[in-house]
């Protein structure tokens, strides 16, 4: 039973920690600071890396902006439609929003 409480009070801080940095995370996404992540808040946000990753602005990831040099060309339409899928397959309880714990869930396939 003391092994049982020892091991409980260790890992207190680091469920804590979890629950900060979730919330921590949603709130990047966290426009209207509502406390949960719609659908255009997370097509926004995740947006970002498509386009710092498009070098001359022109909407169309080429084949030298992608990671490694590889891969097909796509547009920041065909991106932000596959975040529209992966927003609603994360959406486990299908409300419309990411709450902290979808939002930090690993994808499903």
């Amino acid at each position: 039973m003391r092994r049982l409480v020892i091991a409980v009070a260790l890992l207190m801080p680091l469920t804590a920690f979890a629950q900060d940095s979730r919330a921590d995370y949603l709130k990047q996404f966290d426009t209207n600071g509502d406390g949960k992540v719609s659908e255009a808040e997370y097509v926004a946000y995740m947006s970002r890396g498509f386009q710092s990753m498009d070098s001359n602005g022109d909407g169309i990831l080429e084949t030298s902006e992608l990671p490694g040099g590889h891969g097909k060309p796509i547009t920041l339409k065909e991106y932000q439609d596959n975040l529209r899928h992966q927003f609603h397959k994360l959406d486990h309880h299908h409300h419309g929003y990411l709450n902290a714990q979808e939002l930090t869930a690993p994808p499903q396939g």
